[in-house]
């Protein structure tokens, strides 16, 4: 499980999913994907002439919601359990922070943000096509939707196939993982719906077997 972060799971109650989890756990990865994250706000930066309203999309206790903060960036964290923004908001008193409900539409305004952030999240949506949709409409025209995910290469899905017991682990059908992206369908996915610029590398681990996908797309201008 991608460092227990829980975001939009096909799960009935968001909250028992948290409890699971220790609470001021560093996301797995934290200092690659920080450092991928304030490197696209430090450009939204340069490219507004100031600070970039930034959505934080699954926030789970706000440990990159405050990095964005910390860096200058008009942040607000959302996620879909209550117990998660419990936690952020007694980690983190000076957050923005609010729920969004990921069976409708989220109670943000059309083009409210400069740039998406989301985490270890697409891979937990049940309905990828109205949490892109969503993404897109918050997003302003050119804004920048910035992700990771576990990447899933061929050399990754080789080594599964080769042991039936890690293969079955990593695709139990009862794991919080719905969907398993190479850079190949991710960047397919993004052009699909309206994005463009896009630029997914795979990284983190040995360089023949990387563990995430780093991405980063624009919201086409209409």
């Amino acid at each position: 499980m991608c460092s227990n972060e829980r975001m939009l799971a096909a799960y009935s109650d968001q909250d028992s999913v948290w409890e699971g989890v220790p609470a001021g756990f560093e996301p797995a990865d934290a200092e690659l994907r920080g450092k991928f994250l304030l490197g696209g706000v430090a450009a939204a930066a340069r490219e507004l002439g100031g600070p970039p309203r930034v959505l934080d999309l699954g926030c789970g206790e706000g440990y990159f919601t405050a990095r964005l903060a910390r860096a200058g960036a008009i942040a607000l964290g959302v996620d879909v359990s209550a117990e998660a923004l419990r936690r952020a908001r007694s980690r983190h008193p000076q957050l923005q922070l609010q729920a969004i409900d990921a069976r409708s539409a989220w109670p943000l305004a059309d083009a409210s943000f400069d740039l998406v952030w989301a985490g270890e999240v697409i891979e937990h949506v049940a309905d990828t096509a109205g949490w892109l949709s969503e993404v897109r409409r918050v997003l302003r025209p050119r804004g920048q939707l910035l992700l990771s995910t576990p990447a899933h290469g061929r050399v990754r899905m080789l080594a599964l196939a080769l042991s039936g017991r890690r293969f079955d682990r990593h695709f139990d059908p009862l794991s919080d993982h719905l969907r398993f992206y190479s850079a190949r369908s991710l960047r397919r996915l993004l052009a699909d719906f309206g994005f463009d610029d896009i630029d997914v590398r795979a990284a983190g681990g040995a360089a023949a077997a990387r563990r995430l996908l780093l991405a980063r797309a624009r919201r086409k201008r209409w």
